[in-house]
């Protein structure tokens, strides 16, 4: 993966129309609810990145079949599923592997999965799961793997210790098909969790507060076969959003999803970015203020994530770039992964004005010039916020290790080159 680079030009004007990809992070829970039916299931939209591909070999591994009908078009069926012939290596790669765990036990009884890959992000927690799983009638040991069975799924009231997004999701998968009702409380909302649901709908589940904090689910017997296109990345739009403030271009993004974006643009509108609504559609000017808005009284402002309908976390990274190229102080506070932050010391290299207060914040002062720099891309959406830094820097950058970058961003520099940008893809 390491050998794996982009030669970036900055300094160059974007402009024209760009679409998001299919949500990656609804895509990885729907391939994994897929396996609750034995009947065949057509997922439209589902970005052919490196993530989703090593999830569909998993699958096929338990014994599913699944078969790209087109290059974002993908057919399963799971007649059979055999939890034992897992492949532990590639479960091991992937951070939505994780997401097996409640339809196979709801499928099959029982599951055995090692740790999950993913981003080293900082610690990212399981107890969530299991908590659910514990209340749901699920037997479970943790040791160098995850074992897990049950003699009958049976619904409950749950409240979850907190929001998790992919707690909520394998809870939403083990309890469509148990006993009684379950109700889930703080669950999480984010636009990937809805659209699992309505993907579980579509197959015959009965599913009630969608977009909530609390989740009723009223079991049932089987699930069928169902099509379901996957939503617009969110996260994605506001890669854009970032990219087209840093490069200063007026960019059109497609098909935006712009019912799930409320708290996105207020967080790049305190930065001195507006976007106009037009249809589904989102349109980023060129011509904006990029003067970072102070609170009341003058005081510095803060942009903070927090669980949804709040400002995203996948959505920080980007933004913190977006801010050395804004005029004005601002105190960005990441609170979910206590690494995520330590990209900065790459932005700082190129001339970005940044103070890592603690693990959790940095403060930033804009404008600042950047400049080119062979650069490291140490997780996804840090990768994609580097990748924005040296499209907007004076010169060539290199930014290895991206790989990282296409785990979560499909053609990412075609599609960007489409646009204007100057992005070699090489490979040693």
């Amino acid at each position: 993966m390491s050998a794996l680079r982009y030669v970036v030009e900055g300094g160059h004007p974007l402009s024209g129309t760009i679409r998001p990809a299919g949500n990656k992070n609804a895509a990885l829970p729907i391939v994994c609810a897929a396996l609750l039916t034995d009947e065949p299931v057509t997922l439209e939209n589902v970005p052919h990145i490196r993530d989703i591909l090593v999830l569909v070999t998993l699958i096929q591994s338990l014994g599913a079949e699944a078969e790209w009908v087109t290059r974002n078009t993908l057919r399963i069926r799971a007649r059979e599923i055999r939890p034992e012939t897992l492949d532990r290596g590639l479960a091991s790669r992937i951070r939505g592997s994780i997401l097996l765990a409640g339809p196979l036990l709801a499928r099959c009884g029982r599951v055995t999965l090692p740790p999950p890959g993913g981003d080293v992000i900082g610690r990212r927690r399981l107890d969530t799961h299991f908590l659910a799983f514990d209340q749901l009638g699920v037997r479970y040991s943790v040791g160098a793997d995850f074992a897990m069975e049950t003699s009958g799924l049976v619904g409950a009231d749950v409240f979850l210790d907190e929001p998790s997004v992919t707690g909520t999701e394998n809870a939403l998968c083990a309890a469509v098909l148990a006993k009684g009702t379950t109700v889930l409380r703080n669950a999480a909302s984010e636009p990937h969790v809805q659209d699992l649901c309505h993907f579980l709908v579509a197959m015959g589940a009965r599913i009630e507060g969608i977009g909530t904090n609390t989740i009723t689910i009223h079991g049932v017997d089987r699930l069928h076969a169902a099509t379901h296109r996957i939503g617009p990345d969110h996260i994605e739009v506001g890669s854009f959003i970032g990219l087209a403030a840093v490069t200063r271009s007026a960019l059109r993004v497609a098909d935006a999803g712009v019912q799930h974006l409320r708290s996105t643009l207020m967080g790049f509108e305190r930065l001195g970015i507006r976007c106009v609504i037009d249809g589904n559609d989102l349109v980023i000017p060129a011509d904006q203020s990029r003067r970072i808005k102070d609170d009341l009284g003058g005081a510095v402002p803060k942009l903070e994530d927090q669980p949804w309908p709040a400002f995203p976390a996948d959505v920080m990274s980007i933004a913190i770039v977006t801010a050395t190229q804004c005029d004005g102080l601002i105190l960005m506070h990441e609170k979910m992964f206590e690494s995520r932050m330590f990209f900065v010391d790459k932005l700082i290299s190129m001339g970005a004005r940044i103070v890592l207060c603690d693990p959790h914040r940095a403060l930033v002062s804009g404008p600042s010039a950047l400049r080119a720099a062979t650069v490291e891309s140490p997780d996804i959406r840090a990768g994609m916020a580097m990748l924005l830094a040296a499209l907007c820097a004076e010169g060539t950058s290199t930014i290895m290790n991206v790989g990282q970058i296409e785990r979560g961003y499909e053609r990412i520099d075609e599609r960007l080159n489409a646009l204007g940008a100057k992005i070699t893809r090489l490979t040693d």
